[in-house]
């Protein structure tokens, strides 16, 4: 019962942190302009094509999940894995970071897999992914340098939030008090039932990592890891084209704008909703977009990416247990 009102609890403060952002966003917004951009404005052609290429990136995911999670022993049905996926997503989008938890829960079960061990192949997915983020903002502030430098000059706090993180006094002390008391402590810490509880499960996420290293067929690992987040930034900039004050813009403020959309994904909040809308907006003024119609695009590229994965996911869920029961019908 506290475990349920705990996540009701975190579901409630995520969702409205998210809502606030949003609402801050679009309060000044003429709701009329947007119901009349939304009719005659937008070219749904492209809007349909970018949520295509969104699944191509989902399956992609899926497959180069397969290959991480071969080394250990097991071949899950692309299938399966695929649903589990969409599962995952749909699941984020209810709490942040649950996806990931989701998403193995589900092969685990279907599959016969160890939970702790999909754990650890998701963990290397997330760094690669981070990995991926960053080698893009790289590319981005060295092709529009001075783009970020001005994002970051209307934006003060965002900047000033950056300097206090990078240079806070109480962060650094505290990293380094909690690594001196952990040092000292550590034939203490070993003899605990707690730790060796934790050690097991580490070692089962250990094996989850090192399947980076077994992997049977790495050129496919690499060429999925580079997909994934081409077509995620395809996804987007196809939008580009569905609206008359954005089709002008060239690749290079598409980077920009999917990098810096990106960054707002990442903050705790559901799907990234209102976080992502003012990344988009501000990353679409650099280029010259009046705020007006940069909101437009974020709403129509965010919701209809939401409501596609929304839908995917519960498909997904209805079509999991179908699906395993007969195919276990025809094993027996």
């Amino acid at each position: 019962m506290k475990q349920r009102l705990a996540t009701v609890l975190k579901f409630l403060a995520f969702f409205s942190v998210g809502i606030f952002i949003f609402w801050l966003v679009y309060k000044d917004q003429d709701i009329d302009r947007i119901a009349g951009v939304l009719k005659h404005g937008v070219s749904y052609g492209w809007i349909w094509l970018s949520l295509l290429i969104g699944l191509l990136s989902h399956l992609s995911r899926t497959l180069r999940w397969n290959l991480m999670i071969e080394p250990l022993g097991h071949k899950p049905r692309t299938t399966n894995t695929f649903l589990a996926v969409m599962v995952g997503y749909l699941m984020n989008l209810a709490l942040p970071r649950m996806g990931e938890i989701s998403r193995c829960g589900v092969l685990a079960r279907y599959e016969k897999i160890p939970f702790t061990k999909l754990i650890g192949t998701v963990v290397v997915e997330r760094l690669i992914d981070m990995l991926m983020l960053l080698l893009l903002l790289g590319i981005t502030i060295v092709a529009q340098f001075g783009q970020m430098i001005r994002f970051l000059q209307n934006n003060p706090e965002i900047n000033g939030k950056l300097h206090a993180v990078i240079y806070s006094p109480v962060l650094i002390g505290g990293i380094l008090l909690v690594a001196i008391l952990l040092w000292f402590s550590r034939s203490k810490i070993r003899e605990t039932s707690i730790f060796r509880k934790l050690a097991a499960i580490i070692d089962q996420f250990s094996e989850g990592f090192r399947t980076i290293r077994t992997l049977k067929n790495k050129g496919a690992f690499v060429f999925h890891s580079v997909f994934i987040w081409l077509m995620y930034y395809v996804m987007l900039y196809v939008v580009f084209f569905a609206f008359g004050f954005t089709s002008h813009l060239g690749l290079i403020a598409g980077l920009t704008t999917f990098v810096l959309g990106s960054f707002g994904m990442v903050a705790p909040v559901q799907g990234g909703i209102g976080a992502w809308h003012f990344m988009v907006i501000e990353a679409l003024a650099l280029y010259g977009v009046d705020k007006s119609d940069g909101k437009v695009f974020a709403l129509v590229a965010h919701g209809t990416t939401t409501a596609m994965l929304i839908v995917m996911g519960l498909i997904s869920l209805l079509v999991l247990p179908f699906i395993n029961q007969r195919e276990d019908a025809v094993d027996v």
